[in-house]
């Protein structure tokens, strides 16, 4: 069932960026009076699951769910028709308007995305605003668990100040920071330290498998889930949500601090003092003989935290005038982040290709249950990332035509119609590598 939904909020997400993004070319073109012979959700090789023909422009559903397009008159575009390149120019054709006019034909589709992306951003803050851990309130520090934290230089109590000299406005933030990052600053028993992010962090990420995300996390309290398997204390008073605040009369305020207090005791009776709600009481344990209580380690959320005197999260409503701006630069920080990530991915020392995903990637960011928050949030990210893909200047995407068409612009010279030929299926050839090789890349993680 969460597999459903999770592909259901795929497939929905994606249907919209991929009309709304053909729309931005289907109207400026039907603006310049150019044809559009067909208008296309996913791809129509062989044949169609829907079509309809209303004027002159054929609307359908392909079967192969990779995108979409829209079939413009006399262009050398996906569907390869030479053979109309091959007849006389018509006025209504692509190749006979302006390169002005084509211009903006071609860059309708990633204008759209732009828009709608800062849009969509625009508005998820009027409507929810923000809710966030200030990494500043972090004030005891971070939890280096996680065996990569450590292997970078990081140790239990460390505050992060700044990753490339900028300082972590969200403790959340801090994860995507390291992967974009070359060098950070911590705060470690009153000094400062400068360290160096290995080139190859985004390939240790990678390589933990299934944990590979997030990495650091703030202190939590000792919170109990439950008993362990084979546990000597399922007798106990011991109940699920009791907070364990001090071990035989030694205060504990997180987790963390518990195993070098039990590590004395095995196979010894201790006295667990627990908060249960508003109470606190006292609970006899005993301690095994690998220094535990028998106990699985609850991890709370960040309200839950705030709620028990740990952290203070920041809530922060915005006016639909205060909205714009904040969208406005949630759009452009999404957008320079892709565009580090992309950058590494192209540099193999940092192992970033490893994470390069393709549709199963793309499917398991979005929530296994429904919200319409997360939902629109991913769809703004995920315009985003589709128009910026778009403009990169390779035969067969948006950006390659459109920089042809500069091209014919400063030099006077447009590009004859075998070279745009030939281009287009060295472009279409490097698509199809790099989407199997995404494709791939989770299959692979799949079986790992």
């Amino acid at each position: 069932m969460e597999i459903l939904i999770k592909a259901s909020q795929f497939i929905l997400s994606l249907s919209l960026l991929i009309v709304l993004h053909e729309l931005g070319h289907f109207v400026p073109a039907k603006l310049f009076k150019t044809r559009v012979e067909k208008f296309y959700l996913f791809f129509d090789y062989k044949f169609s699951i829907f079509k309809k023909k209303i004027g002159e422009t054929v609307y359908g559903i392909g079967w192969i769910p990779l995108g979409g397009y829209v079939k413009i008159s006399g262009m050398i575009d996906e569907s390869m028709d030479t053979e109309q390149m091959k007849q006389p120019a018509q006025p209504w054709e692509f190749r006979s308007k302006p390169a002005w006019q084509r211009l903006i034909i071609m860059l309708g589709g990633v204008f759209v995305n732009f828009v709608l992306g800062i849009f969509i951003y625009i508005m998820l803050m009027w409507g929810y605003g923000e809710e966030f851990l200030p990494n500043q309130n972090v004030k005891d520090g971070i939890w280096a668990q996680d065996s990569l934290a450590m292997n970078i230089g990081l140790k239990t109590g460390d505050k992060i100040l700044t990753v490339d000299g900028e300082p972590i406005k969200k403790f959340s933030s801090l994860s995507l920071e390291f992967i974009n990052g070359t060098k950070y600053q911590v705060e470690r028993n009153g000094k400062v330290l400068d360290k160096e992010i290995p080139e190859n962090f985004i390939s240790q990420l990678m390589d933990r498998g299934k944990e590979a995300g997030a990495f650091l996390y703030p202190r939590y309290p000792f919170a109990i889930a439950g008993f362990s398997e084979g546990s000597i204390n399922t007798t106990t008073d011991l109940q699920p949500k009791d907070i364990i605040v001090a071990i035989n009369g030694t205060p504990i305020k997180y987790f963390d601090e518990a195993e070098a207090i039990l590590t004395p005791l095995k196979n010894q009776d201790a006295t667990l003092t627990i908060k249960r709600g508003e109470t606190t009481k006292q609970v006899a344990v005993k301690i095994s003989e690998e220094g535990k209580i028998g106990v699985e380690f609850g991890q709370l959320g960040f309200r839950d935290l705030e709620k028990l005197g740990y952290y203070n999260l920041a809530n922060i409503e915005y006016s639909f005038a205060e909205a714009i701006p904040a969208g406005w630069n949630k759009s452009w920080k999404t957008l320079t982040d892709y565009m580090k990530q992309l950058k590494k991915i192209f540099n193999p020392s940092t192992g970033a290709y490893k994470g390069l995903g393709g549709f199963i990637s793309i499917g398991s960011i979005f929530p296994d249950e429904w919200s319409a928050q997360s939902f629109w949030s991913i769809t703004a990210y995920l315009s985003i990332m589709l128009g910026f893909m778009n403009l990169l200047p390779i035969p067969a995407l948006d950006g390659g035509h459109v920089i042809f068409t500069l091209w014919e612009m400063i030099t006077g010279k447009k590009p004859g119609d075998k070279f745009l030929e030939y281009a287009q299926v060295v472009g279409f050839v490097l698509l199809l590598t790099l989407l199997v090789f995404a494709n791939g890349n989770d299959i692979f993680r799949l079986f790992k």
